[in-house]
């Protein structure tokens, strides 16, 4: 029986070990993005496989509310309210996983965070279920506007290695992110589900129709964002 608990661990060792690593990695990482400013994996792979990358850091306070606001009435209206996961969005998305329908997704911001910082592009349930624990973690660790902050800044916007709002703004409009008005704030938000095949410089109709929601929805309930605003207030 010995013997026998010894082969067993002697298999298990490997794959516990590496685990551990996985389990580590975030746990010691996401306090130190307090004050450290973050690399996602897409930008390491594209470092690695020596692909351009443009990124140039911007603080949360250096970069236009009505960004913020598009961003988050686009991408996660209850950003401000949930703990990191959108409990009922998922309890609909599993739901409809079930029962064989098509899925949306359900990422909130912190989310899409900790799949950029911690996890793999591919889309699977492996990877979805672990989005959970993580996002739950960092909202617990990291305050609401360093993550949005983090978030602006690793997002990838361009079909060129543009990451951050700042590469994105720049590249679509030859802006700073602290000036972008409703129009060209809420293209970029619109850009983010896929920025590889979706031009804010150029958009089409159907572009233009998605920007023009959020352009109504950022306005009409802008106070949703107010959390990421400066001492709590977005200048709309």
């Amino acid at each position: 029986m010995a013997r026998r608990k010894k082969s067993i661990w002697r298999h298990l060792r490997i794959p516990l070990g590496v685990l551990a690593v996985v389990v580590a990695i975030p746990l010691v990482l996401t306090p130190l993005y307090l004050v450290v400013q973050p690399l996602s994996v897409p930008m390491l792979a594209r470092m690695l496989s020596g692909q351009p990358m443009v990124r140039e850091w911007r603080d949360i306070d250096d970069i236009s509310d009505r960004l913020k606001a598009s961003v988050i009435l686009s991408e996660d209206g209850q950003f401000c309210r949930h703990w990191g996961v959108d409990v009922a969005a998922l309890r609909d998305e599993v739901a409809n996983y079930l029962a064989g329908r098509e899925t949306r997704g359900a990422s909130t911001l912190t989310m899409q965070v900790a799949r950029n910082l911690f996890l793999w592009n591919q889309q699977s349930a492996v990877r979805k279920a672990l989005e959970v624990p993580l996002a739950l973690y960092i909202d617990l660790v990291l305050p609401k506007k360093r993550i949005m902050e983090i978030y602006l800044n690793i997002a990838e916007w361009g079909p060129q290695g543009e990451f951050g709002i700042a590469a994105g703004a720049l590249r679509a409009f030859g802006r700073e992110p602290q000036n972008l008005d409703w129009q060209t704030a809420s293209l970029l938000a619109v850009t983010l589900p896929n920025p590889i095949l979706r031009n804010p410089a150029r958009p089409n109709a159907g572009l233009l129709r998605l920007a023009g929601i959020v352009q109504n929805r950022a306005r009409q309930y802008g106070e949703r964002a107010s959390c990421v605003g400066q001492d709590g207030v977005l200048a709309l």
